[in-house]
């Protein structure tokens, strides 16, 4: 990487420097969430602490070794500072394939080595294996945020030339980091989530009262059934959280894991650090039948929303998935007077369970010219599609306002 430029707007002029960090570990925790948690960074959106780019998660990935040279996420984390202090990061990993994104750009890959080019290795700016929105340009209190943005940028494209990549890729960006690596030649991507957005309820009969009767009476009946076979809920958080219960849910995550993509993502290391180190941000939602656990979902505490994450069973039952992943995140969601539940990536089912449609962003650099053109092209055309889509997504929702229904 260059290994500096100038900032054009002070003076005497000040040298930027523009690292490549292999790990966090050679970046100071106080240093990377002073410009993870900084309203320049959070700016974007209404969440005030996105726990997946806190330093303890991203560090908890590397340390338990789920992202490594040898899983193919070699982190080569972008730094910029001024007189030896951080004023902006992106969380950054050199990439020998497209796996854990949740963003597809397999066809890319696919067609541009057909015609002889080489697509891997990428960069990758995004947090592994999470498919949420959050701050991906990080930057320090007091820092301009479009010419921070500007120079973590012009380091991700001095790195790509560097380790010969083909391409830089950012995903589940804030909508206005979106504009910014439009605004600075970034080709931009748009795909559609499912949330759940709580209204002012009183409670969860105060969500259902929202609803046509039908879709109202459709979810009891789900809740009765899923809980028919003598199965009870708790909801564990903080130091109430043990090894006992990290044991049940490692269980349920890779059996889930294991028959939905072959290899789960995440070690029960990676589980062990972030219970020691964030345990106040985490909620484990466990199901018990005859004094045993036998499913469970793993969320992420926001200050404004509840991020639903990894879920698993040993028994299979009617509806336990909807409630243990879904109506318990709602209730949980009421109770703290959180603004909304995020629920991860695809899932149309959602939408009779009160969750509408929201739009997701990325970006992308592409140094083949060819390739560049043929994704423009591609993404002008994607993006229509994914805004039709959520038009009529809108149409499908079960709220009274949607269908007129009482």
């Amino acid at each position: 990487m260059e290994p500096s430029s100038r900032n054009q707007d002070s003076e005497p002029a000040t040298e930027l420097q523009v690292r490549a960090v292999p790990g966090l570990a050679g970046i100071a925790a106080a240093d990377w969430d002073a410009c993870a948690t900084s309203p320049e960074t959070l700016s974007g959106g209404d969440e005030t602490y996105n726990p997946f780019v806190s330093h303890a998660f991203l560090s908890a990935l590397e340390e338990s070794g789920c992202v490594s040279r040898k899983t193919g996420w070699l982190p080569l984390h972008v730094t910029v500072e001024r007189g030896g202090r951080l004023i902006g990061a992106a969380p950054c990993y050199l990439k020998s394939h497209s796996q854990g994104e949740y963003v597809f750009d397999q066809g890319w890959a696919d067609a541009f080595e057909r015609a002889g080019g080489a697509y891997y290795p990428k960069l990758q700016v995004s947090v592994p294996f999470t498919p949420v929105t959050g701050p991906r340009f990080l930057i320090a209190p007091g820092e301009e945020p479009d010419a921070a943005a500007s120079a973590i940028v012009a380091g991700l494209r001095a790195l790509r030339a560097e380790t010969e990549a083909s391409s830089i890729h950012v995903t589940f960006m804030q909508k206005r980091e979106w504009a910014q690596a439009g605004a600075l030649g970034l080709l931009q991507r748009i795909d559609q989530q499912f949330h759940w957005e709580n209204r002012g309820y009183p409670n969860f009969d105060g969500f259902l009262a929202d609803l046509a009767s039908r879709k109202r009476k459709a979810i009891k009946r789900e809740r009765r059934e899923a809980l028919a076979s003598g199965i009870t809920i708790e909801h564990v958080t903080g130091n109430g959280i043990t090894e006992t219960h990290w044991d049940a849910f490692f269980e349920f995550y890779t059996d889930t894991g294991a028959r939905k993509w072959g290899r789960p993502y995440l070690n029960r290391k990676f589980f062990r650090l972030i219970g020691e180190r964030m345990a106040e941000r985490i909620l484990l939602v466990m199901a018990r039948r005859d004094g045993r656990l036998i499913a469970g979902a793993i969320n992420f505490i926001g200050d404004v929303a509840l991020y639903g994450r990894n879920w698993g069973c040993i028994e299979d039952h009617p509806f336990l998935h909807f409630e243990v992943c879904y109506y318990q995140a709602i209730e949980f969601a009421l109770a703290r007077g959180l603004k909304r539940v995020e629920a991860g990536a695809q899932g149309e089912h959602k939408l009779a369970r009160g969750y509408r449609p929201v739009a997701m962003h990325s970006a992308h650099d592409i140094a083949d010219p060819h390739l560049r053109r043929a994704v423009a092209d591609y993404l002008e055309r994607e993006r229509g599609y994914v805004r039709a889509a959520i038009d009529e997504y809108e149409t499908m929702t079960p709220f009274r306002c949607a269908d007129g229904a009482a």
